[in-house]
């Protein structure tokens, strides 16, 4: 074999093996990410059936260990409400098809007017979520049963002893912990703030492809930016029904709001990028783009020390004050429009930040 081969060889091997590290890190992060999920619809699941047993089953009690499976997410409110719309639901189905079958024989016209019925009653009984299709389906298991009315009692009881266990019990096992996620939402979203900012003052007068390359690249960073916000309001969310976390709730509250306002930030690093697109490439704007490739690199970095500070430490105070200074040289050099418009979006960030500024 020669060096070539061996060489080939030994990249395959190292291929392999960085495959190999790759699908383990995947699968590590899968566990740790719906590992406590899915513990905590085990758990709750045993405790629901061992309740129901303890009430005085006399059958597996198969519908209140459910509940849990259908309920359980990460979040606390989504199970509450899932587990409220679950028992609506039954409650709703059973009478229903009680009914209809005192009314009609099982036929082709019984089912209909079943899932008609289950689907409206639905429509009502949303419990702040989705259409309530265990409405319907409850309804149609009264038709699969030899003893409809049997079947009642049981799926409503089994049912309710399932939700009551899943409301109780969920937010103490393995609770989601807001305050981790939403450091690292304000981390997350502080870094696409800056990667924002200063990549489009380093396009700046390059040429128009990279500046419109780079319209595309801020636009990615204002929807991460966006959906950080949506996921710190889902994590904000958790800490009402989470008993073992409320001793976060000041911290919690401090880290929303900051990603909140990076929220409210990023239209300005749209405005910015879409200004330097369409300033670059133009012969009667070089003078401007030449003053601001000198004045807005350090003028971006001052910035970027008070969105750390307003959004991380809590104290932009300094760094505020230098970006103003910077703000200011830079009006004295220049002052035509385009010049303005490009210095408007760090003004506007600014301004936002500034506990002493107006709102």
């Amino acid at each position: 074999m020669d060096r070539h081969q061996v060489l080939l060889t030994a990249n395959s091997r190292e291929r392999v093996r960085g495959q190999g590290r790759s699908m383990g890190s995947r699968a590590g992060d899968i566990l740790r990410t719906e590992g406590p999920t899915a513990a905590r619809i085990v758990v709750t699941s045993a405790v629901a059936w061992q309740v129901a047993e303890w009430l005085g089953a006399d059958q597996p009690p198969v519908y209140a260990a459910v509940v849990p499976l259908v309920a359980l997410r990460g979040d606390p409110v989504t199970a509450l409400a899932t587990a409220l719309q679950r028992v609506l639901g039954v409650i709703a189905g059973v009478a229903i098809g009680i009914i209809v079958l005192n009314v009609l024989h099982p036929s082709t016209i019984a089912l209909a007017l079943v899932v008609a019925l289950g689907l409206g009653t639905g429509m009502v009984l949303r419990a702040g979520g989705p259409l309530n299709v265990q409405v319907a389906v409850s309804s149609l298991l009264v038709f699969a049963s030899t003893s409809p009315d049997g079947y009642a009692v049981h799926r409503l009881w089994e049912t309710g002893a399932g939700a009551a266990v899943t409301i109780l019990v969920s937010p103490l096992l393995w609770p989601p912990d807001p305050r981790r996620t939403l450091t690292s939402l304000s981390h997350e979203s502080r870094m696409h703030l800056v990667q924002g900012l200063t990549g489009t003052v380093a396009v700046l007068g390059t040429d128009p492809i990279t500046a419109r390359a780079n319209v595309a690249a801020v636009t990615g960073h204002t929807d991460a930016i966006h959906n950080c916000a949506v996921r710190a309001n889902e994590a904000e969310r958790t800490i009402r029904f989470n008993p073992l976390r409320r001793r976060h709730r000041d911290a919690v509250e401090r880290l929303a709001h900051g990603i909140k306002a990076a929220g409210r930030l990023a239209p300005h690093l749209t405005t910015l990028a879409a200004e330097a697109a369409a300033f670059t490439g133009r012969k009667d704007l070089v003078p401007v783009l030449a003053d601001a490739r000198r004045y807005l690199p350090a003028l971006a970095a001052s910035t970027t020390q008070v969105i750390t500070g307003a959004l991380g430490t809590g104290e932009p105070e300094p760094a505020l004050s230098s970006a103003r200074d910077l703000i200011a040289a830079y009006v004295r050099v220049d002052s035509r429009p385009a010049a303005v418009a490009l210095r408007r979006p760090f003004q506007q960030i600014l301004d936002q930040l500034d506990p002493h500024h107006p709102a």
